[in-house]
Order: structure tokens, then sequence, then C-alpha cells
């Protein structure tokens, strides 16, 4: 393998350090003049964080193949920063077997983009009543450690109980969509509150988040298991997990790049590119978000990757299907909003996009210290540039980027994968 010479990288924003990348492996940090038969990557003015990890793709094959696949999603993920991503089960079929999670694993490394990582159904075809083969998925050599109906919520409560318990015994996490269907109804597809009353559409009222959420955690204190909650979207929410951790239950949680900034009121003109579940809430949601994520009460920013084919999204409001593009613009976003909002410095970014998402999901190769024995896995940010979004120009297959015509302060230079160089300034490599 080549050895790679990173010179002048800005280390979490604490300093300018050189670092020497050797069989996949950082062999020094420090001052280093120079290392023969090195590539050099000039990291001037770049701030190097640990290779970012999401928690929430969904990369739609097999299945659908037209809106995405793995190598188009892995694709994407490098030129967004990502040295790891997690692929949801909602796929058809649906990934509830090991060897479905197997076959997932290997389309992932046939990329050498990024560690795709499996994530493994709850229950049998998502159907909410029979356990997934969890204990096999995980003693495959996809070794499943998470676990999601994502798309659908896990709304039995003794269903629930025993996949918490099931997991408990292998230190695995039920990452919960948290949605009580009697609460949002099947067309539920917006916020409720007087905006969708005067569009017309049915409401989804955060209290159908709220109330599942509030049951998982008192489930997890009662197992003594993990529950992770999916895409937070409101006030509510984070009070019940703030209330949580102070309690000592084991309670993770994520926020997409999108409930960071989208507001309902986005959707006054119909528009569905902006129809997502959970739905764009309220700007005093947003902000109650942004603080949480701040002070550490939602642990991590996740995409929630959500591409479709225009058929299925260009549709009237009520019909087309939920969903947003996030992998390439997810860092750019929380730079422009948190780093530049004062939120987070560049240490609170690698802590919630990076560090702590591989720590929920138990990838010990990533969110590493930039130090020496690590594995290479790095993400270069100028975080001076200014990036336009233009969805025609994304690896996706999907064009619903909600982000189109936006400009952001800060964008990924480089994506470095086990000492390979995968992408820079936007050109996969």
């Amino acid at each position: 393998m080549a050895t790679l010479l990173i010179t002048g990288a800005d280390l979490l924003g604490t300093g300018a350090q050189d670092l020497l990348v050797e069989d996949g492996v950082i062999t020094e940090v420090g001052s280093i003049r120079s290392a023969k038969g090195a590539d050099v990557l000039d990291a001037d003015g770049l701030v190097a964080l640990p290779g970012l990890v999401d928690l929430h793709t969904h990369l739609r094959e097999p299945g659908r193949e037209d809106a995405e696949t793995i190598a188009s999603g892995a694709a994407a993920a490098a030129v967004g920063g990502f040295t790891a991503i997690l692929a949801m089960a909602n796929t058809s079929p649906v990934t509830d077997t090991a060897e479905a999670a197997e076959r997932i694993l290997d389309l992932g490394r046939a990329t050498g983009l990024v560690d795709v990582v499996p994530v493994g159904a709850v229950t049998k075809g998502l159907d909410g009543e029979e356990l997934a083969e969890l204990g096999l998925m995980h003693r495959s050599r996809a070794a499943v450690t998470v676990f999601s109906d994502d798309g659908h919520c896990v709304h039995n409560a003794r269903v629930m109980r025993r996949a918490l318990e099931y997991v408990r015994a292998f230190g695995g996490v039920i990452s919960q969509h948290a949605q009580d269907p009697q609460l949002a109804g099947p067309n539920a597809c917006a916020h409720e509150g007087e905006l969708s009353g005067r569009l017309g559409l049915p409401g989804w009222p955060g209290i159908a988040e709220e109330s599942i959420v509030a049951r998982d955690v008192m489930l997890a204190r009662h197992i003594g298991s993990r529950v992770h909650v999916a895409h937070v979207s409101t006030a509510g929410t984070v009070e019940v997990i703030r209330w949580a951790k102070a309690q000592g239950i084991a309670v993770t949680a994520e926020v997409t790049p999108h409930h960071l900034v989208l507001t309902t009121d986005l959707i006054a003109g119909y528009d569905p590119t902006y129809k997502v579940n959970p739905p764009l809430r309220p700007q005093e949601d947003v902000d109650a978000l942004r603080a949480a994520l701040a002070d550490g009460t939602i642990d991590a920013v996740a995409t929630d990757h959500a591409p479709h084919a225009r058929h299925d999204k260009e549709h009237a409001f009520t019909e087309a299907a939920f969903g947003m593009l996030g992998l390439e613009t997810s860092l750019s976003v929380v730079s422009d909003v948190m780093v530049g909002g004062g939120l987070l410095d560049w240490a609170g970014v690698a802590r919630v996009m990076s560090v702590a998402p591989a720590r929920i999901a138990g990838l010990a190769a990533h969110g590493q210290p930039l130090a020496v024995g690590s594995p290479a896995h790095l993400t270069l940010v100028d975080r001076d540039a200014t990036v336009t979004v233009d969805r025609s120009a994304s690896l996706s297959l999907s064009r619903n980027n909600p982000w189109h015509g936006r400009t952001l302060r800060g964008a990924v230079h480089a994506t470095v994968f086990g000492g390979r160089l995968t992408a820079q300034k936007g050109a996969i490599a």
C-alpha cells in the first residue's frame, strides 16, 4: 500500500501538524520534513477530522437500484467526507437474515470507498410482529450490531421489549423510528399545526414521536439494554432524552442536518422535496435540536439519506415519497449552522459526526484520534470554502435534494479511507 504524507493539517482546529500514513495506519504525527516514496497531500489551512460516520443511510439496493445503489451511495458518501455508513434494512428484500446482511457487506467492500455496515431489521419483513434473525445476523460475517425497522415504528411494546432483551446479550442496540401509528395516522405527512390545517395536509403531531421515546427509554431502563432514537425532531423528545440520560438510562440519539435547519413553513408551496419523515418542525423545535446537539443530549448527526426516483417524489404532496438526500451536504450544513453559529468547535464536529456515531455502532476502527497507531480514516475540511449546492452535480442517482441553490460555508476537501484518497475537491478518486 502506498505511503501518504499529509502536510500542514489543522488537527481538529487545534494546530497544524503533518501526518504520515503507512499501510493504512497513521505512523507519525508532527513536523515531518519528507517521507521517501510518499504521495504528498498539501493540507495547509484545512481542518483534519477523523473520517465521518453516518448512522443512518438508505442505499436502496437490493430492490430499488433506480433510486440508489450501494456503489453510487458509497461514492456520494466519500465525497461527503464519510469513511463508514450504516445501510438501513428497508430494502427489498428486507435485510432481516444473515445472508442478506452479508450480501450488503460484500457489495460495500467491493466499492473500496467506505465501510458499508449493514443494519439488521428488528422484525421479519419490517412487519412489527415477529423478531428477525437478530442473533444470526450478529454472528454472521456482517457482525450486525445495530437493528432498526426504520420507516416503520416497532410500535408493539412487547415486541420492542423482546428485541431489547435479545440484543442485550451481545451489546447490540435497537434504533427506533419513533412514530406512534395511532397518533400519526397512515396518511400523516406534515407537522400538525396551523399550517397543515390551512393546507389541508394530514397532521403528524410531535407527541407521536415523544410518547414512543418515553416508552422506549423506560423499557431500556427496565431491561438494562441500549436504545437509540433515530432522527429526533421535537423539543419534547429532547426533554425526554435529557431526563433519561440524567437517570443513567442507556439511550443515545441522532438528529439530521435537515432538522437542524429546515422548518415546516417550507411546505407552504406543496413542494414534495420537503416531505420527510419525521416532518419538518417549527423554529422552536429547530432551536431545541441545535442546543441539544451542542450540549451532548443528542449524541450524533445522521443524514437519513433517502434517495428517491423522480417518479416516486414528483407527485402531489400527500402522495409523494418521504425523504431527502444528505450524504454530500451534511458536513457543510453542520459547519454552516453549528460551527458558524458558535455552537460547536471542530472538535465538537468530530464528536457528533465521527466519534459518537462510531461508538454507538461499535465501529472500533472509526472515530479514533488522529494519532500514531490509529487507522488512517480521515476527512479534510476547507472551513472557509463556500459551496452553492447543485442537485445535478450529485453522485447519488436521485435528485431530491432540499439544499439545491443554497450557499453553505465549509466544505469537504478530501477523504482518506484506510490510507487511500477516495475523494478530493468533490471528485471521486
